[in-house]
């Protein structure tokens, strides 16, 4: 379960400025929030913004054009290095498409393999190049950490330009050029370019000096939006000008490879906005990457051919389902694994590993367990050559890169940042792994997950004129995200699946008389959703527009629920003592008590569960059903308790937590080993 965190607003100083500005306060008070306080970053963040800095501030931009130029001067062979995620993709697809048809130069693009290569140059595939006559390599999205690659290229007559915006970590590589605003000397007054906008710089210095932005805004926009949103940078300052004019060209776009995507995924006569080009055209371009090969994505958005577009975006669309279907097996598999050993998610991170676990997905079911568990997760997969990769997603507040390192004697290669890690190691090594990174954050005070709310609001508010002014702070995403709104004291009226059962669509209201709320909750479904009729929420809850046949709705989605009697910090705080017992981790004479149950707690908790025949809506809404007389880490020890002394069969699972009741006689609460064994830390 999350903490919820609601944002402070200066309420007088937001009205003024929108007294002053003649804006909607509900906007003013947006702005407020996210620091946008001052009245001229306020009309600098509003206004319709083409101007870029000048790309030669970049450190080593004047040799990367001199060298590009001469090359295609020369009529020398290029080859535009890419990656294979959607960033890579579009890098790759705009430079590529840049040097060919308005500069005509002799290129070719490479991506290598996520399975067979992995990220960034390797020899092998400068063999490749090197065969096909390529004298000059463009990297876009890598090449940064790339010095025995770069090395082993000079030694073949190859040159290489590196454009990259991943952080630089060591010696430079020993490139013509390195074109990346995070180096220390670099001048770029913006710094948290993708690498698709370290690209489109690129280009507007290959330009020069009376460059036409705005036609290749209208050139290259659109796929640059793609990579930056995909690639979850900041979407402020520059970013944030090529995603405003970006989103307007992928709306009506020209290019047909996108349009075939846009219809293939149902969106074509929807607006176009960061949300949906994040979850429905992004994860598309990931999908060749993830399961085989990035060629296709990138011949999707270069192709003039519509059938051949059209066949292309089928085919991604094909290749995105088998990816929720190979992710779906192996939520499938931890969950079995969850049932057998439910201890496993008492870690404080949890690591979970898999024979045949696709590389390309692990990611995803990493960002799947960690919301469910709200616990840093890494996933692995085991080859069958025994090689184990995997990849991690953490928590705000918990540098998850920080603990690999600290493990990295049981790696073999490891890197990341603060919220997402890869590791590869020998699977021999995976419990030693495991114990290794549980021990290091042992004595840390793991943080909460936090959703930050924006503000309360009264359901009766919700309209559509709301959207009218939020429509100003898009595009959102990373330090700009969307507006995430509370309804509180919320009664579930009713509850129903939907999309197969993939999805609910929950009815609310505030009470009698009041208008209800239709909310829809995806990826939830009445196995991991434990809210019924007539229960007391709050809502937490993000706005959009639903055009149907013409009509416009408000549609109103939910981020997250919880009853609104819940203290989530403590019962948190109380499942987390119980964790430590569980992992046999020393506790203080005040922790054991505070989860140590009595005769009468036990006794509260089973005529509860007798009268109602079981349970089967999962801890959370126990405690509750109980009205918080119990807490959560003295629920869980009973609940064990009651398991050992043949009371009840309870089952966990990750979606799902079934207590059955069990015939049987009178047991002693004494006889417990469970029970025993908490109390010897008294």
């Amino acid at each position: 379960m999350k903490v919820w965190s609601v944002a402070k607003v200066n309420k007088e100083r937001a009205i003024a400025m929108a007294n002053r500005l003649e804006i909607p306060p509900l906007l003013a008070m947006m702005l407020d929030i996210r620091g946008i306080t001052k009245e001229e970053d306020v009309i600098n963040f509003l206004q319709e913004n083409k101007d870029f800095s000048d790309p030669f501030l970049m450190k080593d931009m004047d040799k990367a054009v001199e060298r590009i130029t001469t090359a295609v001067e020369n009529g020398e062979k290029i080859c535009v290095y890419g990656d294979y995620d959607a960033d890579g993709v579009t890098s790759t697809s705009l430079l590529y498409s840049y040097l060919r048809d308005s500069l005509g130069a002799d290129v070719m693009f490479y991506i290598p393999t996520r399975t067979g290569e992995g990220y960034g140059m390797n020899k092998g595939a400068l063999d490749k190049i090197h065969s096909q006559g390529v004298t000059l390599i463009i990297t876009v999205d890598n090449g940064i950490s790339a010095r025995e690659e770069i090395d082993y290229g000079n030694t073949l007559g190859i040159d290489t330009v590196i454009t990259d915006h991943h952080m630089p970590s060591g010696e430079i590589p020993k490139a013509v050029a390195v074109v990346n605003a995070h180096q220390k000397d670099d001048k770029s007054p913006f710094k948290d370019f993708s690498g698709v906008g370290v690209a489109f710089k690129l280009v507007m210095a290959i330009e020069g000096e009376y460059a036409d932005v705005d036609s290749l805004l209208e050139n290259f926009s659109d796929i640059a939006t793609l990579g930056t949103i995909g690639d979850i940078v900041p979407l402020v300052g520059e970013n944030r000008t090529l995603v405003k004019n970006g989103l307007r060209h992928i709306q009506n776009s020209d290019r047909i490879g996108i349009n075939a995507m846009k219809q293939e995924s149902g969106i074509a006569e929807k607006e176009i906005n960061s949300s949906n080009v994040a979850f429905t055209l992004v994860p598309r371009i990931n999908a060749g990457g993830r399961l085989g090969s990035s060629e296709k994505s990138v011949n999707l958005l270069l192709t003039e051919d519509e059938d051949e577009a059209v066949t292309i975006a089928d085919k991604l669309g094909m290749d995105n389902r088998e990816r929720q279907s190979i992710e779906k097996e192996i939520l499938a598999s931890i969950d079995e694994e969850v049932r057998r050993t439910p201890n496993i998610v008492n870690d404080k991170i949890l690591v979970f590993a898999g024979k045949g676990w696709h590389q390309g997905v692990v990611g995803i079911v990493a960002s799947r367990i960690k919301e469910i568990y709200d616990k840093p997760t890494i996933i692995i997969g085991i080859d069958d050559d025994g090689v184990a990769r995997g990849s991690g997603r953490s928590v705000e507040g918990f540098s998850l890169c920080d603990a690999v390192f600290a493990c990295s004697e049981h790696l073999t290669h490891y890197g990341g940042h603060p919220m997402a890690v890869g590791i590869s190691l020998e699977k021999e090594k995976i419990n030693d792994f495991r114990k290794a990174i549980n021990a290091y954050c042992k004595d840390i005070k793991m943080p909460y997950n936090i959703l930050h709310i924006d503000c309360k609001l009264n359901p009766n508010q919700l309209d559509l004129s709301i959207l009218d002014s939020l429509s100003y702070i898009e595009p959102c995403g990373a330090s700009n995200p969307s507006p995430i709104f509370g309804l509180y004291n919320m009664t579930v009226i009713a509850t129903k699946e939907m999309g197969n059962g993939k999805h609910m669509r929950i009815t609310l209201s505030r009470g009698q008389g009041q208008v209800p709320v239709y909310a829809v909750y995806f990826n939830h479904n009445f196995q991991s959703c434990s809210y019924r009729n007539g229960d007391i929420v709050d809502v937490a809850v993000s706005l959009d527009r639903n055009i149907y046949n013409g009509q416009e709705n408000l549609s109103v989605i939910i981020k997250d629920i919880k009853y609104s009697q819940s203290n989530n910090e403590e019962l948190i705080d109380s499942e987390r003592i119980f964790d430590k017992f569980a992992k046999r981790y020393r506790l203080t004479k005040n922790e054991v008590m505070s989860i140590l149950p009595t005769r009468n707690d036990f006794a509260y908790v089973y005529r509860f569960l007798k009268q109602n025949k079981g349970f089967i809506y999962g801890e959370y809404a126990l405690v509750n059903a109980l009205n918080y007389k119990i807490s959560m880490g003295k629920l869980i020890v009973i609940l064990y308790s009651m398991k050992e002394l043949g009371l009840i069969n309870w089952q966990q699972g990750l979606y799902q937590s079934i207590i059955e009741m069990k015939e049987s006689g009178k047991v002693n609460l004494e006889d417990s080993v469970f029970i025993k064994k908490l109390k010897e830390g008294i």
